[in-house]
């Protein structure tokens, strides 16, 4: 290999660790890990009011909680969209 060639090769790979490439995204994506810590707080909370859950029927409690944690990651989806809209469109200059 060329010089040139081994240069590019190790930048590229002390670039590209699984922690920063991890940083990298979340601070692309803000919206993402709070979605995904949502949806754990949800999944979480639900689990804890399955033994709770009084006269109500398990497939129904599921769907609840299924619905709740949908929403949230949505909820959080669509937020991410509007921030990164509003990123590119309103903060940036028009060239």
């Amino acid at each position: 290999m060329s010089s040139g060639q081994e240069s590019i090769f190790s930048e590229y790979e002390s670039d590209t660790s699984q922690t920063s490439k991890l940083l990298r995204k979340f601070r692309e994506t803000p919206f993402v890990p709070l979605g995904m810590a949502g949806f754990a707080m949800v999944v979480g909370y639900g689990l804890y009011r399955l033994k709770h859950r009084g006269d109500m029927k398990m497939s129904l409690h599921l769907i609840h909680m299924r619905v709740a944690a949908q929403g949230f990651v949505v909820g959080a989806i669509t937020c991410g969209v509007l921030y990164s809209m509003f990123q590119e469109y309103m903060v940036k200059p028009k060239e």
